[in-house]
């Protein structure tokens, strides 16, 4: 039975060819956390996507489907009788991610699906992922692998639908379910919930930006790193945060 990896990220990559199993990787690299997903099929999400990462990080559309729909379209392509290992964190943007690609499995029942969890979490439930894990720490995670139910994969399934619909009751109540297969469910939903205020206020990371800039430095390197610490459910990498940081700074300035 051939077993392949799904890795958020391509730092991972390099890390995981130090340790004993199957070199079949297979990337996330995306950003589904933000941006339009509104798409009834594939194609049209990968042209939805490839126009947003586009308008928002400067690249090309060229260069989505390069990068990232080929990446997806090999996971559609995993033959059956295989096995897929998600290796993924407990933050937002990382788990907004493995929702996406749940739903690409969550019909195929001849594929067994295992969570891979970072080796070193903290007390809020979220930690800097696989980024400082050593060969020992990536064993141990893939030592204790826990296999996707039936039933886990139809919550991930249902995650990714509430997600992508803006269904926060759904999201609300499904963040209440247990499964062994997602941990501290109920922060992360949260999290992203408090994006958006009923109030019209700002978003939590962006609360947290602008206090950041009025209280501790104007700096990015410093706001990052201090976002990162009190905000690590999120998960935002440097990219995601900038865009914040630079709304937050002219907003400042005015």
């Amino acid at each position: 039975m051939e077993t392949y990896h799904v890795l958020n990220g391509d730092c991972l990559t390099g890390q995981l060819k130090e340790i004993r199993i199957d070199q079949n990787f297979i990337v996330c690299r995306e950003c589904l956390m933000e941006g339009d997903l509104a798409a009834d099929n594939l194609s049209d999400f990968f042209k939805i996507r490839a126009k947003f990462i586009k308008e928002t990080f400067n690249t090309s559309e060229d260069f989505y489907y390069s990068k990232t729909a080929g990446e997806f379209e090999k996971l559609v392509a995993i033959p059956d009788d295989s096995k897929v290992c998600l290796w993924f964190g407990n933050d937002l943007f990382c788990q907004v991610n493995m929702w996406f690609v749940i739903s690409l499995f969550a019909d195929r029942s001849n594929i067994q699906v295992y969570r891979i969890f970072p080796a070193n979490i903290d007390s809020y439930g979220t930690c800097k992922g696989f980024a400082v894990s050593n060969a020992e720490m990536l064993e141990q995670s893939y030592a204790s692998r826990e296999i996707f139910r039936p039933e886990d994969m139809e919550l991930g399934k249902n995650l990714w639908t509430a997600f992508k619909h803006g269904d926060f009751i759904k999201l609300k109540e499904l963040s209440k379910v247990s499964s062994n297969c997602f941990q501290h469910l109920d922060k992360v939903c949260q999290a992203h919930m408090d994006r958006f205020p009923k109030d019209n206020s700002l978003g939590r990371p962006e609360k947290i930006v602008k206090e950041i800039l009025e209280t501790k430095s104007t700096n990015f390197q410093d706001v990052f790193m201090e976002f990162s610490n009190r905000e690590g459910i999120y998960g935002l990498g440097d990219l995601q945060l900038k865009v914040i940081y630079d709304k937050e700074i002219k907003n400042l300035q005015k």
